[in-house]
Formats: structure tokens, C-alpha cells, sequence
């Protein structure tokens, strides 16, 4: 009996993302970084320019390095499939899609000078977005504003006393991105 055949793809959505963007870690390296900043980073770039509407995007494929793209992987791997599979592929593509998008127009327009990369906005959207799971009958979740307040605010803690290269920004706004998509998802 072959053991393979009882392993499940039992996340598509989430393992692809993560298959994805390991491709893009070992393209970035393979190229010496060359990929990375001309695919998956969003920074300030001309509007001419015809990969910067898709960077929008694909700068959350994007990571600095296997700790990096392990941190967030990890993490999304544990919250992820739990989130597939309580509201679906699609829904969830769409919120991950919507998060990149945001996140990455926020780093476009008000930080000209520096590039955003890696998955660390999803993650923080399906946070908050799981956190939202534990709500009844239009309630707000205790678990959520709890979330909140530890994850939410020690971002914004971070972000007015650390000067390093994590963006606690599109942390925030992974986070504010998952409430307003549980939320709308829990209703339905």
C-alpha cells in the first residue's frame, strides 16, 4: 500500500499560495534578487512602467529570505485551511487579492522611497478574520477584540517606537482588511 495516497491537497487556495511563493523566493534567488524587486516588491515606480500594476499583487508572493517566507507561511498554513474551508476558495482568494491590493496601493502612494514584500498583510487579515469565527447572531466576537488589542496595538506600538524593516503598517491594515471581511462573511 502506497502511504502517499492518503495525503489530502486539502487546502488548494492556501498551498498553492505557499507553492507559489516559494517559486518566487528560489526565482529571486536564482536571479541574485533581480526577480524579487522587478516582480514581487511594490515600491514607487512610473506609472508607464507595465509591471507596476501587477506588483500591486505579487509583492505578497515576495520574501527577503526562508525566514521570512517561513514566518509567514507557517502561520498562514495554520490559519489558513481552517479559513478555506469555513467560507471557501473563492471568498478567501477574493479577501487575500483585496489585502494585496490595499496594502500594496498604501505602500505605492505614501512610502515613495522604500519597497513592500511577503505575506505578513494576509496573514494578519486571516487573523482577524478567524478571530471573527467565534461570533453568534451578529455579535461581536470577545476573541476579536482581544486579537485586536494584543496583535493591533502592539503594531501600532511598533510602529511609533521600532525603526526596522517590517512593515506594521500593512500588518494594521491586514488586520482592519480581515474584520471587515469576517464580518461581512459571518453575516451571510
Amino acid at each position: 500500500m502506497n502511504p502517499f495516497r492518503k495525503i489530502q491537497y486539502n487546502s488548494p487556495l492556501v498551498l498553492n499560495f505557499a507553492l507559489l511563493s516559494l517559486l518566487a523566493l528560489l526565482l529571486g534567488r536564482l536571479t541574485g534578487g533581480r526577480a524579487t524587486a522587478k516582480l514581487f516588491c511594490v515600491y514607487r515606480s512610473p506609472l508607464t512602467d507595465p509591471l507596476t500594476y501587477p506588483r500591486f499583487f505579487l509583492h505578497v508572493l515576495g520574501h527577503s529570505g526562508w525566514a521570512h517566507y517561513s514566518g509567514n507561511i507557517l502561520l498562514m498554513l495554520v490559519i489558513g485551511p481552517q479559513l478555506e474551508e469555513r467560507y471557501g476558495s473563492r471568498p478567501l482568494l477574493t479577501a487575500m487579492a483585496v489585502t494585496a491590493f490595499v496594502t500594496g496601493l498604501v505602500q505605492y502612494i505614501f512610502f515613495p522611497g522604500t519597497a513592500l514584500m511577503g505575506a505578513s498583510g494576509i496573514v494578519f487579515m486571516m487573523i482577524l478574520m478567524a478571530s471573527m469565527g467565534g461570533g453568534r447572531g451578529g455579535g461581536i466576537p470577545l476573541t476579536l477584540i482581544l486579537v485586536a488589542l494584543f496583535y493591533l496595538g502592539g503594531e501600532l506600538a511598533d510602529s511609533l517606537t521600532r525603526a526596522d524593516d517590517i512593515s506594521q503598517l500593512s500588518h494594521i491594515i491586514g488586520g482592519v482588511c480581515g474584520a471587515v471581511f469576517g464580518f461581512r462573511m459571518q453575516k451571510k
